[in-house]
């Protein structure tokens, strides 16, 4: 990806949140390439998943990239237990 728009949600990304920002990431993710950094996340739960799947649809649906950085341990736990975790396109350390 070269120069991707970066996309730091903060706070919870959970049941009660995803609504109001669900429209905020797809309008990212199909504007262009998009690193969504997650250091600022305090939770997470399954709704976040879905959150971060429906983003990557978009960004694949109009062409680009989509990466995660700085994902929570507790998404990542919850990501494996799922038997998702090798879909998330984590971002490589430089």
């Amino acid at each position: 990806m070269s120069d991707p728009a970066v996309f730091a949600p903060e706070g919870a990304l959970t049941m009660q949140r995803a609504p109001a920002l669900l429209a905020a990431g797809q309008r990212r993710a199909r504007a262009g390439d998009l690193v969504v950094d997650l250091a600022a996340v305090s939770a997470a739960d399954s709704a976040a998943l879905a959150l971060i799947l429906d983003w990557m649809r978009c960004a694949r649906a109009a062409g680009h990239a989509l990466v995660l950085r700085n994902p929570p341990a507790g998404l990542a736990s919850l990501a494996a237990l799922y038997d998702i975790d090798g879909l998330l396109p984590l971002e490589r350390a430089a």
